[in-house]
C-alpha cells in the first residue's frame, strides 16, 4: 500500500486545515487508517484511528472535540479535519495502514506497532 498526504500548512491559532491521505496499491478497505503526528525530538504519537468501515474511532484525548477523522472507501482516501488548531499541534503528520485483527478494539490502533504501511509526512505548523 503506498500512502499519500496532502493538506498540511502554515495557519494561526484558531484556524483549520483538513489533511488527506490519498492510498494505492492493496484494497483500501482492508485496513484499519490512523493520523499520527510527531513534533522535533519526540516520538510519534497517535492522533487518530478509524476502523475499515468507519463505524469506529479512536482518538487522542488531545484532539478530541477539535479533530475529526473520516475515510471514503471508493475514493480510498482517509481525512483529517483539523479545527482550533493551536501551537502545540505543529508537528509532521503521517498517516498509516494496519492490517485489521478481528475482535481487537480500536484501541488497539493507538500503537505506531500495529501499522504495516506509511505515508511520507505532511507538515502543520500553527502560528500564535
Amino acid at each position: 500500500v503506498q500512502l499519500v498526504e496532502s493538506g498540511g500548512g502554515l495557519v494561526q491559532a484558531g484556524g483549520t486545515l483538513r489533511l488527506s491521505c490519498a492510498a494505492s496499491g492493496d484494497t483500501f478497505s482492508n485496513y484499519v487508517m490512523g493520523w499520527f503526528l510527531q513534533s522535533l525530538g519526540k516520538v510519534r504519537a497517535i492522533v487518530v484511528a478509524i476502523s475499515r468501515s468507519g463505524g469506529t474511532t479512536y482518538y487522542s484525548d488531545s484532539v478530541k472535540g477539535r479533530f475529526t477523522i473520516s475515510r471514503d472507501n471508493a475514493k480510498v482516501t482517509v481525512y483529517l479535519q483539523m479545527n482550533s488548531l493551536q501551537p502545540e499541534d505543529t508537528a509532521v503528520y503521517f498517516c498509516a495502514a494496519g492490517t485489521n485483527l478481528s475482535f481487537k478494539p480500536i484501541s488497539y490502533y493507538s500503537n505506531t506497532a500495529r501499522y504495516d504501511y506509511w505515508g511520507q509526512g505532511t507538515q502543520v505548523t500553527v502560528s500564535s
